[in-house]
């Protein structure tokens, strides 16, 4: 009975996984069409992938979209690990459940409704300050924001799974805060903190809504670009700008899986060193 269920099980995620990847690997074929649409495969080509480099204005767009993505995670990944660390040492368990909730919301907020709230800050303070208008640092600041919380959530089991006596040990042999921090805290932390780095570069990477509200004229993003020329009927250059961008976001995943298992024994090392 358990043999028939886990097949069952197996076939499930077997479907799942194709009705997932079967679009993916769909669009991807067609980025090497010799042909301009997706009716029919002539013949292999690469002449989309140079189209899409011989389009300055999507490099650029492309460029600025990953220096995006790269400034905010990083941002966000700091500010998030601090905050997580503020949240965890409250003293006051209501103090800490009540921000733990603030976060929560943000997650869960409808994206629509953080951008336009993020908008409506961004025209007041525009009216305010005469210099300030929509642009990168209005995308940036955004992105910042709608991060935070993610990092945080990635960083707290790992505050509620460290030992405490690693800490009471550093204090005992001398170590002051900043040392502790620095030589014990951080470093266990440091699974957390680069799965909410590599979480915020994803969700800023692709985001849409957020960023559709408080992009400039000047300024833009792939996916608010992607939806404007979709408007006009999608291209077989976009085919291969997504095959490019999966194919990255392919390596990102694999070097986070890498980095994540290198770090697992370094961790283990550390603790029984200290806890010597």
């Amino acid at each position: 009975m358990q043999q028939t269920r886990s097949k069952w099980a197996d076939l499930y995620l077997i479907l799942v996984f194709i009705f997932l990847y079967l679009p993916i690997f769909y669009l991807v074929w067609y980025s090497f069409n010799a042909g301009d649409t997706m009716n029919n495969f002539t013949g292999f080509s690469l002449r989309h992938f140079s189209e899409l480099f011989s389009d300055t204005r999507l490099v650029i767009i492309l460029l600025n979209t990953f220096l995006l993505a790269f400034l905010s995670a990083l941002i966000a990944t700091v500010i998030g690990t601090f905050g997580a660390l503020f949240i965890y040492y409250l003293r006051k368990r209501r103090h800490r459940n009540t921000l733990l909730s603030l976060n929560n919301i943000l997650i869960v907020s409808p994206d629509v409704t953080i951008g336009a709230s993020f908008l409506i800050l961004f025209i007041t303070l525009g009216s305010i300050f005469s210099g300030f208008s929509l642009g990168f640092w209005t995308v940036l600041l955004a992105h910042v924001s709608f991060s935070i919380p993610i990092v945080v959530l990635m960083i707290l089991p790992k505050l509620q799974e460290m030992n405490d006596s690693m800490i009471t040990a550093g204090y005992d042999l001398g170590a002051n805060n900043r040392q502790i921090l620095k030589d014990i805290i951080l470093p266990y932390l440091s699974p957390g903190i680069i799965a909410g780095y590599f979480m915020a570069f994803t969700y800023s990477l692709d985001d849409f809504a957020v960023t559709f509200f408080v992009t400039g004229n000047g300024f833009t993003t792939l996916s608010v670009e992607i939806y404007s020329r979709a408007r006009r009927g999608v291209s077989l250059e976009i085919n291969a700008l997504s095959t490019l961008v999966f194919l990255f976001a392919l390596v990102l995943v694999v070097g986070y899986y890498y980095i994540s298992k290198d770090n697992q024994p370094r961790s283990k090392k550390r603790k029984r060193r200290l806890l010597r």
